[in-house]
């Protein structure tokens, strides 16, 4: 059987998404699989032109801004088997009612969650050496600095060091499996997680008041949802030691935005923020001007020849569907509740 797809893109966002030169191959590539029944992308399904081709369409690709598939234009596209997400969440493209009404759906998820974890990896080794403040130092002095007689207010090094993640997700695994090859102790809070589980990928389960209390790091990946929101507070950043360094690569609504603000001011903690309430941040916050904050402009996840891999791997997962293989980065509709 032939499956027809149709691309819901902007021209700018296909281009994202198809960055040339290192994605040219992938430009062609689905019109191989699928007859493509318009080889421009679609910017929106519901413009008139459109209302012909929506009930050919069996495999409809999206992207990180593309307009969200509703009942209404669910109903619209009968024969839609299969929604290909070139994007991580796909909870910006459909509902979970949407999803279960007999639909598939794959997305890039698992290739996004790989340059998260090297953001955070590379942050975390960074901190527990001080670079910033060795960095901030030599500038000053502009001569040789005594480095082992000088102290920032704790150990240095990564050997020996305790990193406290939250949430067992594709990037908080990677992370903490990331961590073993340095001699750092991996600390998880995850309710949903056993402690077998997470010693599977090098980590212990402990409860949220003892990784606070042990980690010299603390590193968000939880999906933002009802119980998340606006859950690390002020009581969390009491808890948390001196010194201690906080990255939110995760969703900036998890924090409480005047704890967060509040904790940073007495520069006891350390933040590295490449998401935040609002994003951007007002021009009046005091976190721009903070020594001990990095805000960077949501950044971690993929960008450039990056997000080829992700393109390829639900390319990968489209041509599995019209074999008929198991694919291996389908959205499983049941755990819609609790993942990002």
């Amino acid at each position: 059987m032939r499956f027809t797809s149709l691309i819901q893109l902007s021209p700018a966002e296909f281009d994202i998404h198809f960055p040339a030169p290192c994605c040219t191959e992938a430009r062609t590539r689905l019109g191989r699989l699928t007859e493509l029944l318009q080889a421009d992308p679609v910017p929106d399904l519901r413009r008139p032109e459109m209302a012909a081709l929506l009930p050919q369409v069996d495999i409809l690709v999206t992207g990180w801004k593309s307009h969200p598939v509703d009942a209404e234009l669910r109903q619209r596209m009968p024969r839609l088997k299969l929604i290909a997400h070139l994007a991580g969440t796909v909870k910006g493209v459909l509902t979970q009612g949407v999803a279960s009404s007999g639909l598939r759906v794959v997305s890039a998820a698992e290739a996004n969650a790989k340059p998260v974890a090297e953001f955070t990896l590379a942050h975390i080794l960074l901190h527990l050496k001080r670079v910033a403040d060795w960095r901030s130092l030599y500038r000053e002095k502009r001569s040789r600095i005594d480095t082992r007689n000088t102290r920032f207010g704790g150990p240095l090094g990564n050997a020996g060091r305790t990193v406290g993640i939250i949430g067992a997700s594709r990037i908080g695994r990677r992370v903490a499996e990331d961590l073993r090859r340095h001699g750092v102790s991996v600390l998880l809070h995850d309710p949903f997680v056993s402690a077998e589980t997470a010693a599977s990928f090098g980590a212990k389960k402990v409860e949220m008041a003892v990784l606070l209390r042990r980690s010299d790091v603390v590193s968000l990946h939880q999906p933002l949802l009802p119980t998340t929101e606006r859950s690390f507070g002020a009581a969390e950043f009491a808890r948390m030691r001196d010194g201690a360094l906080l990255i939110n690569t995760a969703r900036g609504r998890i924090i409480d935005s005047d704890a967060l603000e509040a904790a940073m001011s007495g520069g006891r903690l350390f933040a590295v923020l490449d998401v935040t309430d609002p994003e951007p941040l007002p021009d009046t916050s005091p976190l721009w001007d903070m020594p001990n904050v990095t805000i960077t402009p949501h950044i971690a996840g993929s960008f450039g020849c990056e997000v080829c891999a992700m393109t390829e791997l639900v390319l990968d997962d489209i041509g599995r569907f019209t074999r008929d293989e198991p694919m291996q980065n389908e959205v499983v509709i049941a755990d819609w509740e609790r993942v990002a």
